[in-house]
This record gives structure tokens, C-alpha cells and sequence, in this order.
């Protein structure tokens, strides 16, 4: 069974596209207009937040950029020979259409075998951190670039490509009339980092009943909620660690930080059931997208343990609001059927992370990770289970 000849729909949840250079700036109001730009640092080109140089990306124009699924081997066999990472990579390849357009996109997806895709971006998921001071500026930064993520790729290109725009909370009126912008434009999913909102009295948990009227406003539109791993602000946490001052660096990884990885997802979701968001709002629709799932298992232990021990300070089973809305496109070298038995098969979405490196270069081949599964399952985790939560008809359904 090859990639471009599997029978069932496939729907990819993680697809990545690559911004353009004027991505962050071509909308910003003329006031913001110095908050983001791009300047030379020895021959390589450099985005430039609020005055501070960043090396989150380490190419952010895109112009060359690693292969697809150059880390597959990396992540399937580790790495006993202690390579670096220049050589795990192997050589770069220049951006070519398909990565920066929706219609060549298209043609992509048909050599490919995708029939759906959920398309998150690339460099945006460096903005919020580095304006966490701002919320302001940080309302205008996110509606510019979904002002360009519109324009460009549009929220809903053919039934084919859902674009996610990104949603900031710091002021929960903004965030609603930036929902109610890009429902109006098309958007089924929207982007919502897994990360404390910080507005003008500081950070908060958007599980807090402050948030229902935006939360409300989500349900009512029946939009999918995605929370994309991102820059969540915990390097701060390392940093204590490590006695230094770093930015998060997703290119230049380093163990300790490793083993905390997925900390900012458990304390989104734990933060989403513990201080009622979930329970507010039963029909709210959660997809955890490119964290893995090494993270569920420990999480739902715990919120059994402490639901055992202080059951007052819930609004119902926290492990059974987890398991009725949230939603886990798992890595691709996990154990999907295990991750399947935990939470339920109707809960577990395909996701190939393509074109990053450490995703897989031919994204249907996903379905070879899921041998030994029944047919119905492998059709769910493929494409049926993200169609049915974007309520989207299922072309190839039997």
C-alpha cells in the first residue's frame, strides 16, 4: 500500500506552510511598524522582534530550508553514533512553491495521496512570546498575519486546505472579534497556543471563567480548536535551570530542556479541565497537534489521583472530560494502537508534520505505523476522525 494509492480518505492534521518575508508585516498598523523586522547579521538574513535579533528560526525567510523528513531515520533508530545535527539534516533544499501557495499545494497533496489538510505556519509561533509585555501589540501582530494567512491561502481553499489563523487572548474582546473576523472569512479550526495568556494584570489561565464568553463564542460557531506546540514562554524555566538567559531554540535542542518538552501541553489541558473550561463547555472540541503523546498517559494518572483525593475542587471526572474532548494527533514512531486503547480510537487523529524535518516525507506512509489495526480504526486515525470534528463530508466514505 503506497502513499498515493490508499482506498480510504486521508486528512491530514499537521501540515506546515512557509511565510513569506512581509508575513508579519505587510498588515501591521503604521504605528506597529518598527515592532518586527528583518535585518543582516553577517551575510544571513534575521527577523528582528521589538529590537531583539532572534534565532528561533534560523532561516526566517524561507528561501532554503531543510528537507522533508530529513530526521525520520533520527527518529525511528535515535542517534548511537552521536551525529550532529548538521549531519542529520543532510543538505538543505530551496523553498519551492507548493510550501508558499495554496494551488501548487494542491498539485502536492494529489502526488502525495492527501485528500484534507489542516495548514498551521511556520515562523508565527515565535510572535506571542517575545510581546508577551504588549497585549496590545500583540493583538495587532496576530491579526496581521492572519490578514496575509487570508490573503494568500485563504481559511478554506477547495474543501481541501484548512488554513488555521491564530487566536490571542490577552484581551478576551479582541480575541472575540478576531474569531468572529475569521469565521466570517471561512476558518473551521483556529490556532490557540498551549500557553498562559498574558494581558495587562499579567498571565492567566484561559480556563478561567473570564474566558467563557470567548469559549462560548468558539461552541457556538462549532469551530475545532488546535493547540500546535510553539514557543509557550517555558524557557524562562530552563533558563533558572541552567543559569542562562536563552531564548527557546527548537533547532538547537539540549537534554534537560528535552525532558520537559511537553509541560506547556499537560498544563494547557490540565489547565483547561481543572479550572472548569471543559466542563463549562461539553461540546467545546480540542485537537493537540505536533506534542506527541508521551505526555496523556502520565496526565490522566494524575488527574484520576487527585480527582480521588479532592473531588470537590472538580466539576465532574477530569479523566472523562479529557477523554470526551480532547483530541491527539500522536508522533509517528509512538505507539498508536496503546494511545488508541487510553483514550479511545474516535480521539486519535493523523498527523505527518510535513514538510518540517522531523516529520515524514511521504505523509500518507503514516499508515503503515497502524499494521495490525482493524480497517474501521485505520480509516478513523487517516481522515475520519478530523473530518467528522471539522464536519466536513467524507469523500471516500464506504
Amino acid at each position: 500500500m503506497t502513499s498515493t494509492h490508499l482506498d480510504i480518505p486521508v486528512f491530514d492534521a499537521d501540515n506546515h506552510l512557509y511565510e513569506n518575508r512581509d508575513s508579519l508585516t505587510k498588515f501591521l498598523p503604521d504605528r506597529y511598524k518598527r515592532a518586527i523586522d528583518y535585518v543582516d547579521v553577517r551575510g544571513r538574513t534575521k527577523i528582528v522582534v521589538r529590537g531583539q535579533i532572534s534565532d528561533y528560526i534560523p532561516n526566517p525567510t524561507f528561501d532554503v530550508v531543510a528537507r522533508p523528513g530529513a530526521q525520520e531515520d533520527y527518529f525511528r533508530h535515535g542517534n548511537p553514533k552521536g551525529l550532529s545535527r548538521r549531519e542529520i539534516f543532510g543538505d538543505p533544499m530551496r523553498a519551492i512553491p507548493a510550501f508558499r501557495e495554496p494551488a501548487p499545494r494542491i498539485e502536492l497533496m494529489d502526488e502525495q495521496g492527501l485528500d484534507r489538510t489542516l495548514m498551521f505556519p511556520t515562523l508565527a509561533s515565535l510572535l506571542e512570546e517575545r510581546m508577551r509585555d504588549d497585549p496590545e501589540l500583540t493583538h495587532a501582530a496576530i491579526h496581521a498575519l492572519n490578514e496575509w494567512l487570508y490573503e494568500v491561502w485563504q481559511f478554506d481553499y477547495e474543501d481541501r486546505i484548512f488554513t488555521t489563523p491564530v487566536i490571542t487572548l490577552p484581551i478576551v474582546e479582541k480575541a472575540i472579534e478576531e474569531l468572529e473576523w475569521v469565521v466570517e472569512r471561512g476558518a473551521k479550526v483556529v490556532l490557540i497556543r498551549p500557553a498562559p495568556p498574558s494581558g495587562f494584570q499579567g498571565p492567566r489561565s484561559f480556563g478561567l471563567p473570564e474566558f467563557d464568553p470567548f469559549w462560548e463564542k468558539v461552541v457556538e460557531h462549532d469551530v475545532l480548536v488546535a493547540m500546535h506546540s510553539s514557543d509557550s514562554g517555558y524557557e524562562r524555566y530552563t533558563n533558572d535551570w541552567m543559569g542562562s538567559n536563552s531564548e527557546m531554540l527548537p533547532f538547537q535542542p539540549q537534554a534537560f530542556r528535552m525532558l520537559s518538552g511537553w509541560r506547556p501541553i499537560e498544563d494547557s489541558v490540565s489547565a483547561l479541565i481543572c479550572h472548569g473550561a471543559l466542563s463549562r463547555f461539553p461540546t467545546l472540541k480540542f485537537s493537540v497537534i505536533e506534542n506527541g503523546s508521551s505526555w496523556v498517559a502520565p496526565l490522566l494518572g494524575n488527574l484520576a489521583d487527585v480527582y480521588k483525593k479532592m473531588p470537590q475542587d472538580f466539576l465532574e471526572d477530569p479523566v472523562e472530560v479529557f477523554k470526551r474532548q480532547v483530541h491527539i494527533s500522536p508522533f509517528w514512531e509512538e505507539d498508536l494502537g496503546a494511545l488508541a486503547d487510553l483514550v479511545g480510537i474516535d480521539r486519535v487523529l493523523f498527523g505527518s508534520d510535513y514538510p518540517h524535518p522531523e516529520g515524514l516525507a511521504e505523509p500518507a506512509s503514516y499508515v503503515k505505523e497502524l499494521d495490525g489495526l482493524p480497517e474501521e480504526s485505520v480509516r478513523k486515525i487517516m481522515g475520519g476522525n478530523l473530518a467528522r470534528l471539522m464536519g466536513v463530508e467524507d469523500a471516500k466514505a464506504a
